[in-house]
Protein backbone atom coordinates (compact mmCIF):
# COMPACT_ATOMS: atom_id res chain seq x y z
CA UNK A 1 0.00 0.00 0.00
CA UNK A 2 1.23 3.51 -0.83
CA UNK A 3 -0.02 6.89 0.42
CA UNK A 4 -0.30 9.61 -2.21
CA UNK A 5 -1.45 13.20 -2.70
CA UNK A 6 -1.36 14.66 0.82
CA UNK A 7 -3.32 17.83 1.50
CA UNK A 8 -1.27 20.87 2.68
CA UNK A 9 -2.96 20.64 6.09
CA UNK A 10 -4.78 17.73 7.64
CA UNK A 11 -8.45 18.29 8.34
CA UNK A 12 -11.76 16.40 8.31
CA UNK A 13 -10.07 13.13 9.24
CA UNK A 14 -13.40 11.31 9.21
CA UNK A 15 -13.67 11.88 5.43
CA UNK A 16 -10.40 9.99 4.92
CA UNK A 17 -9.38 12.09 1.92
CA UNK A 18 -6.33 13.93 3.30
CA UNK A 19 -4.44 11.43 1.17
CA UNK A 20 -5.31 8.41 -0.91
CA UNK A 21 -4.11 4.87 -0.24
CA UNK A 22 -3.67 2.58 -3.21
CA UNK A 23 -3.10 -1.16 -3.14
CA UNK A 24 -1.71 -3.49 -5.79
CA UNK A 25 -0.17 -0.72 -7.92
CA UNK A 26 3.17 -1.67 -9.47
CA UNK A 27 5.69 1.13 -10.03
CA UNK A 28 8.09 -0.05 -12.76
CA UNK A 29 11.75 0.34 -11.78
CA UNK A 30 13.29 -0.12 -15.20
CA UNK A 31 11.73 1.39 -18.30
CA UNK A 32 12.76 1.54 -21.92
CA UNK A 33 12.79 4.71 -23.98
CA UNK A 34 9.29 5.86 -24.79
CA UNK A 35 9.14 6.14 -28.58
CA UNK A 36 5.53 6.99 -29.31
CA UNK A 37 5.74 10.79 -28.95
CA UNK A 38 4.55 13.30 -31.51
CA UNK A 39 5.55 16.98 -31.15
CA UNK A 40 3.99 19.24 -33.77
CA UNK A 41 3.30 22.85 -34.72
CA UNK A 42 6.51 24.00 -33.09
CA UNK A 43 7.52 27.51 -34.17
CA UNK A 44 11.02 28.88 -34.60
CA UNK A 45 10.78 31.02 -31.45
CA UNK A 46 9.94 27.98 -29.28
CA UNK A 47 13.00 25.91 -28.42
CA UNK A 48 12.47 22.23 -27.51
CA UNK A 49 15.15 19.78 -26.41
CA UNK A 50 15.62 16.95 -23.90
CA UNK A 51 17.89 18.81 -21.45
CA UNK A 52 15.68 18.61 -18.40
CA UNK A 53 16.93 18.96 -14.84
CA UNK A 54 16.08 17.02 -11.73
CA UNK A 55 13.24 18.76 -9.95
CA UNK A 56 12.01 19.37 -6.43
CA UNK A 57 8.30 19.82 -5.90
CA UNK A 58 6.64 21.75 -3.09
CA UNK A 59 3.93 19.08 -2.90
CA UNK A 60 3.66 16.59 -5.76
CA UNK A 61 2.15 13.14 -5.36
CA UNK A 62 4.82 11.37 -3.31
CA UNK A 63 8.59 11.08 -2.92
CA UNK A 64 8.45 7.65 -4.56
CA UNK A 65 6.91 9.01 -7.76
CA UNK A 66 9.16 12.08 -7.81
CA UNK A 67 12.26 9.91 -7.38
CA UNK A 68 11.10 7.70 -10.23
CA UNK A 69 10.86 10.72 -12.55
CA UNK A 70 14.22 12.16 -11.51
CA UNK A 71 16.04 8.84 -11.88
CA UNK A 72 14.15 6.85 -14.52
CA UNK A 73 12.22 9.21 -16.80
CA UNK A 74 11.99 7.94 -20.37
CA UNK A 75 10.54 11.07 -21.98
CA UNK A 76 12.27 14.38 -21.20
CA UNK A 77 11.01 17.57 -22.83
CA UNK A 78 12.48 21.00 -22.09
CA UNK A 79 10.69 23.98 -23.65
CA UNK A 80 11.77 27.62 -23.79
CA UNK A 81 9.30 30.15 -25.16
CA UNK A 82 10.52 33.37 -26.78
CA UNK A 83 7.43 34.21 -28.79
CA UNK A 84 5.34 37.35 -28.35
CA UNK A 85 2.51 35.88 -30.41
CA UNK A 86 0.24 33.17 -29.08
CA UNK A 87 1.34 30.17 -31.17
CA UNK A 88 -0.05 26.70 -30.45
CA UNK A 89 2.08 23.56 -30.12
CA UNK A 90 1.12 19.93 -29.47
CA UNK A 91 2.76 17.14 -27.52
CA UNK A 92 1.04 13.77 -27.90
CA UNK A 93 1.89 10.55 -26.07
CA UNK A 94 0.37 7.21 -27.12
CA UNK A 95 0.76 4.14 -24.89
CA UNK A 96 0.71 0.84 -26.78
CA UNK A 97 2.03 -2.72 -26.41
CA UNK A 98 5.57 -1.57 -27.28
CA UNK A 99 5.36 1.56 -25.09
CA UNK A 100 3.59 0.45 -21.93
CA UNK A 101 5.30 2.71 -19.40
CA UNK A 102 5.56 6.48 -19.73
CA UNK A 103 7.55 8.50 -17.20
CA UNK A 104 7.69 12.04 -18.53
CA UNK A 105 9.40 15.17 -17.29
CA UNK A 106 8.11 18.29 -19.06
CA UNK A 107 9.72 21.61 -18.12
CA UNK A 108 8.42 24.85 -19.63
CA UNK A 109 9.94 28.32 -19.31
CA UNK A 110 7.89 31.24 -20.61
CA UNK A 111 10.34 34.13 -20.92
CA UNK A 112 9.37 37.75 -20.23
CA UNK A 113 6.56 39.24 -22.29
CA UNK A 114 5.77 36.03 -24.20
CA UNK A 115 2.54 34.21 -25.04
CA UNK A 116 2.00 30.58 -26.00
CA UNK A 117 -0.42 27.66 -25.99
CA UNK A 118 0.40 23.96 -25.53
CA UNK A 119 -1.83 20.92 -25.92
CA UNK A 120 -0.46 17.90 -24.01
CA UNK A 121 -2.40 14.72 -24.74
CA UNK A 122 -2.13 11.25 -23.21
CA UNK A 123 -3.82 8.35 -25.02
CA UNK A 124 -3.55 4.55 -25.01
CA UNK A 125 -4.67 1.53 -26.93
CA UNK A 126 -7.79 -0.05 -25.46
CA UNK A 127 -6.57 -3.42 -24.21
CA UNK A 128 -3.18 -2.62 -22.68
CA UNK A 129 -2.48 -2.10 -18.99
CA UNK A 130 -0.34 1.02 -19.20
CA UNK A 131 1.42 3.19 -16.64
CA UNK A 132 1.93 6.95 -16.67
CA UNK A 133 3.82 9.06 -14.13
CA UNK A 134 4.53 12.62 -15.18
CA UNK A 135 5.49 16.14 -14.16
CA UNK A 136 4.68 19.41 -15.89
CA UNK A 137 6.82 22.19 -14.40
CA UNK A 138 6.10 25.76 -15.55
CA UNK A 139 8.11 28.92 -14.90
CA UNK A 140 6.12 31.96 -16.05
CA UNK A 141 8.37 35.02 -16.04
CA UNK A 142 7.29 38.67 -15.89
CA UNK A 143 4.48 39.73 -18.23
CA UNK A 144 4.21 36.25 -19.80
CA UNK A 145 1.04 34.29 -20.51
CA UNK A 146 0.92 30.55 -21.08
CA UNK A 147 -2.11 28.40 -21.84
CA UNK A 148 -1.82 24.65 -21.33
CA UNK A 149 -4.49 22.07 -22.15
CA UNK A 150 -3.89 18.62 -20.67
CA UNK A 151 -6.05 15.84 -22.11
CA UNK A 152 -6.13 12.44 -20.36
CA UNK A 153 -7.74 9.85 -22.64
CA UNK A 154 -6.01 6.76 -21.25
CA UNK A 155 -8.05 3.58 -21.03
CA UNK A 156 -9.76 2.44 -17.81
CA UNK A 157 -7.20 -0.24 -16.93
CA UNK A 158 -4.12 2.01 -16.96
CA UNK A 159 -2.73 3.96 -14.00
CA UNK A 160 -2.28 7.70 -14.36
CA UNK A 161 -0.22 9.93 -12.04
CA UNK A 162 0.43 13.59 -12.83
CA UNK A 163 1.95 16.45 -10.83
CA UNK A 164 1.85 20.04 -12.09
CA UNK A 165 3.80 22.90 -10.53
CA UNK A 166 3.80 26.57 -11.56
CA UNK A 167 6.02 29.48 -10.51
CA UNK A 168 4.33 32.73 -11.54
CA UNK A 169 6.12 36.11 -11.50
CA UNK A 170 4.92 39.73 -11.75
CA UNK A 171 1.95 40.27 -14.10
CA UNK A 172 2.36 36.73 -15.47
CA UNK A 173 -0.60 34.48 -16.14
CA UNK A 174 -0.85 30.68 -16.26
CA UNK A 175 -4.05 29.13 -17.59
CA UNK A 176 -4.52 25.36 -17.31
CA UNK A 177 -7.43 23.38 -18.73
CA UNK A 178 -7.46 19.71 -17.71
CA UNK A 179 -9.67 17.10 -19.36
CA UNK A 180 -9.56 14.06 -17.04
CA UNK A 181 -11.43 11.12 -18.59
CA UNK A 182 -9.05 8.16 -18.37
CA UNK A 183 -7.19 5.89 -15.99
CA UNK A 184 -8.11 3.10 -13.60
CA UNK A 185 -6.55 5.29 -10.90
CA UNK A 186 -6.12 8.94 -11.87
CA UNK A 187 -4.20 10.79 -9.18
CA UNK A 188 -3.29 14.41 -9.91
CA UNK A 189 -1.70 17.26 -8.01
CA UNK A 190 -1.77 20.88 -9.18
CA UNK A 191 0.23 23.57 -7.39
CA UNK A 192 0.66 27.25 -8.27
CA UNK A 193 3.09 29.50 -6.41
CA UNK A 194 1.96 33.05 -7.19
CA UNK A 195 5.04 35.01 -6.09
CA UNK A 196 4.59 38.03 -8.34
CA UNK A 197 2.48 41.16 -7.97
CA UNK A 198 -0.68 40.82 -10.07
CA UNK A 199 0.26 37.23 -10.94
CA UNK A 200 -2.63 34.99 -12.00
CA UNK A 201 -3.40 31.27 -12.02
CA UNK A 202 -6.54 29.88 -13.63
CA UNK A 203 -7.35 26.18 -13.50
CA UNK A 204 -10.38 24.67 -15.24
CA UNK A 205 -11.05 20.94 -15.06
CA UNK A 206 -13.71 18.59 -16.35
CA UNK A 207 -13.71 14.93 -15.34
CA UNK A 208 -15.79 11.84 -16.00
CA UNK A 209 -15.55 8.68 -13.91
CA UNK A 210 -17.25 5.42 -14.87
CA UNK A 211 -17.19 1.73 -13.92
CA UNK A 212 -14.64 1.38 -11.06
CA UNK A 213 -12.46 4.37 -11.84
CA UNK A 214 -10.90 6.31 -8.95
CA UNK A 215 -10.02 10.00 -9.25
CA UNK A 216 -8.11 11.93 -6.60
CA UNK A 217 -7.66 15.63 -7.43
CA UNK A 218 -5.52 17.78 -5.14
CA UNK A 219 -5.39 21.43 -6.27
CA UNK A 220 -3.37 24.03 -4.34
CA UNK A 221 -2.85 27.77 -4.94
CA UNK A 222 -0.49 29.74 -2.69
CA UNK A 223 -0.81 33.49 -3.19
CA UNK A 224 2.23 35.54 -2.15
CA UNK A 225 2.22 38.51 -4.51
CA UNK A 226 0.13 41.61 -3.87
CA UNK A 227 -3.04 41.74 -5.98
CA UNK A 228 -2.48 38.17 -7.18
CA UNK A 229 -5.46 36.16 -8.38
CA UNK A 230 -6.17 32.41 -8.30
CA UNK A 231 -9.23 30.62 -9.65
CA UNK A 232 -10.16 26.94 -9.61
CA UNK A 233 -13.25 25.76 -11.53
CA UNK A 234 -14.08 22.03 -11.63
CA UNK A 235 -17.05 20.30 -13.26
CA UNK A 236 -17.47 16.53 -13.16
CA UNK A 237 -19.68 13.51 -13.73
CA UNK A 238 -19.62 10.11 -12.02
CA UNK A 239 -21.50 6.96 -12.98
CA UNK A 240 -21.48 3.24 -12.14
CA UNK A 241 -19.14 2.59 -9.16
CA UNK A 242 -16.71 5.44 -9.84
CA UNK A 243 -15.26 7.38 -6.93
CA UNK A 244 -13.82 10.89 -6.80
CA UNK A 245 -12.02 12.93 -4.15
CA UNK A 246 -11.62 16.65 -4.73
CA UNK A 247 -9.28 18.61 -2.46
CA UNK A 248 -8.93 22.32 -3.20
CA UNK A 249 -6.77 24.72 -1.18
CA UNK A 250 -6.53 28.51 -1.54
CA UNK A 251 -3.73 29.75 0.75
CA UNK A 252 -3.22 33.50 1.26
CA UNK A 253 0.39 33.95 2.37
CA UNK A 254 1.94 36.97 4.07
CA UNK A 255 2.50 39.78 1.56
CA UNK A 256 -0.46 39.09 -0.76
CA UNK A 257 -2.60 42.11 0.18
CA UNK A 258 -5.62 42.66 -2.06
CA UNK A 259 -5.27 39.15 -3.48
CA UNK A 260 -8.36 37.25 -4.66
CA UNK A 261 -8.82 33.49 -4.64
CA UNK A 262 -11.82 31.32 -5.44
CA UNK A 263 -12.64 27.66 -6.00
CA UNK A 264 -15.78 25.90 -7.15
CA UNK A 265 -16.41 22.19 -7.72
CA UNK A 266 -19.62 20.62 -8.98
CA UNK A 267 -20.24 16.90 -9.41
CA UNK A 268 -23.20 15.30 -11.20
CA UNK A 269 -24.06 11.74 -10.15
CA UNK A 270 -25.55 9.43 -12.75
CA UNK A 271 -25.88 6.38 -10.48
CA UNK A 272 -26.73 5.53 -6.88
CA UNK A 273 -23.40 3.76 -6.35
CA UNK A 274 -21.01 6.49 -7.48
CA UNK A 275 -19.24 8.31 -4.64
CA UNK A 276 -18.10 11.93 -4.50
CA UNK A 277 -16.16 13.58 -1.68
CA UNK A 278 -15.02 17.20 -1.61
CA UNK A 279 -12.71 19.06 0.76
CA UNK A 280 -12.45 22.80 0.01
CA UNK A 281 -9.93 24.66 2.20
CA UNK A 282 -9.24 28.37 2.68
CA UNK A 283 -6.09 29.37 4.60
CA UNK A 284 -5.11 32.95 5.39
CA UNK A 285 -2.08 34.70 6.90
CA UNK A 286 -2.73 38.16 5.45
CA UNK A 287 -5.27 40.98 5.74
CA UNK A 288 -7.30 42.67 3.02
CA UNK A 289 -7.80 39.59 0.83
CA UNK A 290 -10.89 38.02 -0.70
CA UNK A 291 -11.49 34.27 -0.71
CA UNK A 292 -14.45 32.11 -1.68
CA UNK A 293 -15.14 28.41 -2.08
CA UNK A 294 -18.10 26.22 -2.91
CA UNK A 295 -18.81 22.59 -3.73
CA UNK A 296 -21.98 20.82 -4.78
CA UNK A 297 -22.96 17.29 -5.63
CA UNK A 298 -26.24 15.71 -6.64
CA UNK A 299 -28.17 13.51 -9.00
CA UNK A 300 -29.25 14.73 -12.39
CA UNK A 301 -32.34 16.94 -12.15
CA UNK A 302 -35.48 14.92 -12.86
CA UNK A 303 -37.48 17.95 -14.02
CA UNK A 304 -34.77 19.01 -16.45
CA UNK A 305 -34.38 15.43 -17.68
CA UNK A 306 -38.14 15.08 -18.20
CA UNK A 307 -38.25 18.41 -20.08
CA UNK A 308 -35.51 17.35 -22.52
CA UNK A 309 -37.08 13.89 -23.02
CA UNK A 310 -40.42 15.54 -23.78
CA UNK A 311 -38.68 17.09 -26.78
CA UNK A 312 -38.08 13.65 -28.32
CA UNK A 313 -34.77 12.56 -26.77
CA UNK A 314 -34.24 9.23 -25.03
CA UNK A 315 -32.72 9.04 -21.54
CA UNK A 316 -29.09 8.67 -22.64
CA UNK A 317 -29.30 11.45 -25.19
CA UNK A 318 -30.91 13.72 -22.60
CA UNK A 319 -28.13 12.93 -20.13
CA UNK A 320 -25.49 13.69 -22.74
CA UNK A 321 -27.06 17.08 -23.40
CA UNK A 322 -27.12 17.93 -19.71
CA UNK A 323 -23.50 16.85 -19.20
CA UNK A 324 -22.42 18.88 -22.21
CA UNK A 325 -24.29 21.88 -20.83
CA UNK A 326 -22.44 21.58 -17.50
CA UNK A 327 -19.09 21.31 -19.27
CA UNK A 328 -19.77 23.96 -21.88
CA UNK A 329 -18.35 26.93 -19.94
CA UNK A 330 -14.97 25.19 -19.66
CA UNK A 331 -14.99 23.68 -23.14
CA UNK A 332 -15.56 27.13 -24.65
CA UNK A 333 -12.09 28.13 -23.45
CA UNK A 334 -10.59 25.55 -25.86
CA UNK A 335 -10.09 27.31 -29.19
CA UNK A 336 -8.84 24.27 -31.10
CA UNK A 337 -12.02 23.01 -32.79
CA UNK A 338 -10.58 19.60 -33.72
CA UNK A 339 -9.63 18.93 -30.11
CA UNK A 340 -12.94 20.24 -28.81
CA UNK A 341 -14.86 17.90 -31.14
CA UNK A 342 -12.75 14.93 -30.01
CA UNK A 343 -13.54 15.76 -26.37
CA UNK A 344 -17.26 15.99 -27.15
CA UNK A 345 -17.11 12.56 -28.83
CA UNK A 346 -15.39 11.15 -25.75
CA UNK A 347 -18.09 12.62 -23.50
CA UNK A 348 -20.77 10.84 -25.53
CA UNK A 349 -18.84 7.53 -25.34
CA UNK A 350 -18.40 7.83 -21.58
CA UNK A 351 -22.08 8.56 -20.94
CA UNK A 352 -23.35 5.69 -23.16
Amino acid sequence: MVNLNETPVRTCEHFKINNIKLENVLFPNEVEEFRNINISKVHSNVNIDSKTKKVKLAYGLSEILLEQINNNSNANINIEINSKTNNESKIEFKLDKDNLNLIDNIQITANENTKSTFIIKYESENNIEGYHNGIINVNAKKESEINIIVVNLLNEISNNFLAIENLIENNAKVNFTIIDFGGKNTISNYYSNLIGEKSESNLKTIYIGKENQILDLNYIDELRGAKSNANIEVQGVLKDNAKKNFKGTIDFKKGCKKAIGSENENCMLLSDTAKSLALPILLCSEEDVEGAHSTSCGKIGEKELFYIMSRGFDVKEAMKLMVRANFNGILESIKNEELKNQILEEIDKKID
